[in-house]
């Protein structure tokens, strides 16, 4: 979907220009408030326009930062492999409240979320056959604690991949 172009020219309604460019910023992808916020105020739009463009798009269902943060969790959780931890941080840097980040972490429970460490740390297992154990468990634990996860989950992962013991 194409949205015209709208420039800033004697005519324009500055609240019709800030809509234009929050319309063709959802077009890539849905953002949360204090995404489409920021991105406004980059591209000039003033604060109380672009309060009034992004509370028109909330209340139109265009923008809902409990969906968005639900979607970003199950998203990132099982295409990036990312722990809660990070997904977390991820959603505050997008302006999404603590209230709504825990909603949308609720739906990763503990299991699931060691499931995705030990298929990384499986895959990653079989990639490094010729190495000694102490590198296999190094590289392991890099991987998984740059995904976020935390100390508990990565000894576990060792212990089932047996590196635990050497």
């Amino acid at each position: 979907m194409q949205f015209a172009k709208v420039e800033r020219g004697e005519g324009s309604d500055p609240y019709e220009v800030a809509h234009t460019i929050a319309l063709n910023a959802l077009v890539a992808r849905a953002k949360s408030k204090g995404e489409l916020l920021a991105h406004l105020k980059t591209r000039g739009v003033e604060d109380d326009i672009a309060q009034a463009v992004v509370f028109r798009l909330q209340e139109t269902g265009l923008v809902n930062d409990r969906e968005f943060a639900a979607a970003w969790a199950t998203s990132r959780h099982s295409h990036k492999k990312l722990s809660k931890r990070i997904i977390a941080g991820e959603l505050r840097q997008k302006g999404v409240t603590q209230e709504q980040i825990d909603e949308a972490l609720d739906g990763i429970d503990d299991e699931s979320e060691y499931r995705v460490a030990f298929d990384l740390g499986f895959k990653k297992y079989n990639t490094m056959s010729r190495l000694e154990p102490d590198v296999q468990i190094r590289r392991i634990q890099s991987l998984l604690a740059r995904k976020g996860f935390n100390f508990t989950i990565i000894s576990r992962v060792l212990r089932e991949l047996d590196l635990a013991t050497h």
